[in-house]
């Protein structure tokens, strides 16, 4: 048996934690650093998610994992001069495809990303390991780094971040066992494939599914396949933009997803990206700055601020929102009833992928079409937990 000792399980309480193979080598190996039993969750997700988005897409992945979901996931669409300012990217700095990938899947929700372990889909560059260099986080798996990557990361954390390299040739067994209050659960592990043949058919009037709605549709559905259901995932632009995760009810996922997608909207308005912040704040202090602000939190501008900024009014809010389409929606099972749709148009949404079988169907799909929206039903299901 080839195994790896960890420091603990879930919570320091849990002790003899470990991960190990009952027939041949780890397909890991640790380059730096101590990861625990969560860190190793994340990672194995997030690898499974990257590997199979880049291969589903053709580019460049990147996932930014806590507590077993993603808080964002993307490919290396190139940013614009907007997503430069509300990444904290200089107009200068040179990115890699694979630094843009996670660029983005960090800035789907910074907030939420504070201390994530991140999942690379090709070899580590010295590009994105400057970006992971200066951002909180508890580690990062990939399949290879360039030496200059990995002599960069070890210096991370006085030494003790984590580097994991995972073989990306390997292949998991088809059943895959877990043990539940000493009951062993076993099942053949999800092996769907969500690429382009996924997209259909589509059952509403509005059949015009754009290149730009396809890849994101792409993006969201791979979220979701590694997503703690129930789960509702919007993206734009090539990445993820609100994740609503591990909810009882679907309405919930959405709303919460949707609130999200809407933080990431108002993060480009001029109001937000204009913000006058002291120049001794960190970027993370920032991102605490622009949720307290566009919530309308801030008790005391002075402690992050360098002079007065009037308020983000409802009013505001409503109006940027107003302008928004061409978000694209995905659901980890089917809409039980059309108030999922309402809410999500709420939030640009014109393109929506979701499995599709419920006994309100016809329901839902009359919503789409009031509404204007394409959606697909694959009948394809995605619980993950």
């Amino acid at each position: 048996m080839d195994h790896l000792d960890l420091k603990y399980g879930c919570n320091p309480n849990q002790g003899h934690a470990r991960i190990s193979m009952e027939v041949g080598d780890l397909p890991l190996q640790v380059l730096c650093g101590s990861p625990g039993y969560i860190n190793l969750l994340d990672a194995l997700n997030g690898w499974q998610l990257v590997s199979q988005l880049a291969e589903a897409t053709g580019l460049s992945a990147a996932a930014s994992f806590k507590h077993v979901s993603p808080a964002g996931a993307a490919v290396s669409l190139a940013l614009n001069d907007t997503e430069r300012r509300m990444y904290f990217i200089g107009e200068h700095e040179e990115l890699s495809p694979l630094a843009t990938a996670y660029v983005r899947a960090r800035g789907a929700d910074r907030m939420s990303s504070f201390g994530d372990f991140i999942s690379l889909s090709e070899r580590c560059d010295l590009q994105t390991a400057r970006i992971i260099k200066r951002e909180v986080s508890d580690g990062v798996v990939a399949p290879s780094y360039e030496p200059e990557a990995l002599a960069l990361l070890q210096k991370k954390k006085g030494g003790k971040y984590v580097v994991l390299q995972i073989d990306p040739s390997y292949e998991p067994p088809m059943m895959e066992t877990r043990s539940v209050y000493g009951i062993t659960f076993t099942q053949e592990r999800n092996t769907a494939v969500l690429d382009a043949s996924v997209l259909q058919p589509i059952v509403t009037q509005n059949k015009d599914l754009t290149e730009e709605a396809r890849l994101d549709l792409l993006v969201a559905l791979n979220a979701l396949k590694y997503t703690q259901s129930n789960s509702v995932c919007f993206a734009k632009r090539g990445q993820t933009i609100g994740v609503g995760a591990g909810q009882q009810s679907r309405i919930h996922c959405t709303r919460l997803a949707g609130e999200k997608a809407d933080a990431w909207h108002l993060r480009q308005s001029r109001q937000v990206l204009d913000l006058p912040f002291l120049p001794s704040l960190s970027r993370n202090e920032k991102d605490n700055a622009v949720e307290a602000y566009m919530r309308s939190e801030i008790q005391d501008p002075g402690l992050y601020f360098s002079e007065d900024v009037p308020p983000l009014t409802d009013q505001e809010k409503r109006d940027i929102l107003a302008s928004i389409t061409g978000v694209s929606l995905a659901s980890d099972a089917f809409f039980p009833f059309r108030d999922n749709i309402d809410r999500a148009t709420q939030s640009g949404v014109s393109y929506i992928v979701q499995s599709g079988g419920s006994l309100r169907d016809d329901a839902v799909i009359k919503a789409c079409d009031e509404h204007g929206i394409l959606m697909v039903c694959n009948a394809i299901r995605l619980f993950h937990h």
